[in-house]
């Protein structure tokens, strides 16, 4: 027997604290019955519905994609914009792992695994994110501390990261910096250089844990090997 919120997350549709949700909500049924109690346990070989639609289990697989810029982190788009789901034709029902801007580029995981997409994204997984950030502005080395030590923004003080100046155009008031967090707060990078009054121009996650996508062209996908996933669980769970 096996908890039902974790076999629906096995099952590539969703992760399994939104397979919690859907439980609550009534839209579970196991051969036949409505549930909704968060701690049942089905039986092996039950017939389970999400939505009137039995589930299948199938085999994780597990992506990385270097990003391309100007595509959505989404399954569908109402306004037929881009998605990175354009860029790869797989059998199994893959979805990002956490979302980047429509204009960021870079490491992105597309899996059909909730459970190991809730342990990357988890608030509590102090993952590390190396982005390359272009700045239109000048940050001071005071600032670049500030980065470092945690800054408050309207949804709190950020986590202690990593700032380190790569290279800066006085003529052209500009800078690059490399900034590594461990967070995962929406736009947060660029609420970051917001906070400053500087705008940023460019921004490419170079780094995500264990990954980086160097071997990658914009829009290039390939498989991650067992022991990068082996990696990434243990990094994300090491802060928890």
């Amino acid at each position: 027997m096996e908890r039902l919120q974790k076999i629906i997350a096995a099952s590539g549709i969703t992760s399994r604290r939104k397979a919690e949700e859907m439980i609550v909500q009534g839209r579970v049924k196991v051969d036949g019955e409505i549930i909704t109690q968060l701690g049942y346990q089905a039986k092996k070989g039950a017939t389970i519905e999400v939505d009137g639609k039995p589930i299948n289990k199938e085999n994780k697989v597990y992506y990385v994609m270097n990003k391309p810029k100007n595509t959505l982190c989404t399954l569908h788009d109402e306004h037929g914009r881009p998605t990175v789901l354009d860029f790869i034709e797989v059998e199994q029902r893959i979805f990002p792992v956490g979302r980047l801007d429509f204009d960021t580029t870079g490491v992105l995981i597309l899996t059909n695994d909730g459970e190991f997409a809730n342990e990357i994204i988890h608030p509590r997984s102090h993952l590390d994110k190396t982005y390359e950030v272009s700045i239109k502005g000048m940050l001071t080395g005071e600032n670049l501390k500030m980065l470092e030590k945690g800054i408050e923004l309207e949804d709190g003080l950020t986590l202690p990261a990593r700032a380190v100046l790569i290279n800066k155009n006085i003529e052209k008031g500009s800078m690059l910096i490399e900034l590594t967090i461990q967070e995962g707060r929406n736009r947060q990078v660029k609420r970051m250089i917001e906070y400053f009054g500087f705008e940023v121009k460019r921004l490419h996650r170079k780094r995500l844990g264990n990954l980086i996508v160097n071997d990658l062209k914009p829009g290039q996908v390939r498989l991650l090997k067992p022991f990068e996933v082996k990696t990434l669980r243990q990094l994300a769970n090491e802060g928890k």
